[in-house]
Formats: C-alpha cells, structure tokens, sequence
C-alpha cells in the first residue's frame, strides 16, 4: 500500500512540468487567435459593418 503510494506521489510529481508546458501552449495559441481577431475586426469591411450596425441600434434607441 504504501509502495503504491509513493509511486502514485512520484508520478504525480513528473507531470508538473508537462502541465505548465501545455498551459504555455495554449496561451499562446490564444494570443495568436485574439491577434488574427484583430486583424479582421480592423479590416475596412468589417468596421463599416459594426458602425452600421451600431448606428442601426442607435436610431433604434433614439
């Protein structure tokens, strides 16, 4: 029982790092994702797209 434990304990251990490594990934790949959303939210179509509607809700409103 004990032996089980120690070897559970120790296995837990070497997984510690692997876990920051995949938390690394993954930030990563949201930043990338948020900078390509970026990208598109400023492209010309899509601003004229979001004041259009933001105005549309505006004279809704007013």
């Amino acid at each position: 029982m004990r032996r089980r434990l120690i070897r559970r304990l120790t296995s837990l251990r070497r997984d510690v790092g692997m876990t920051t490594a995949e938390y690394a990934v993954g930030i990563m790949a949201a930043c990338t994702f948020a900078l390509v959303l970026l990208g598109v939210v400023k492209s010309d179509a899509v601003r004229s797209a979001l004041t259009g509607i933001v105005q549309s809700a505006l004279g809704l409103a007013g």
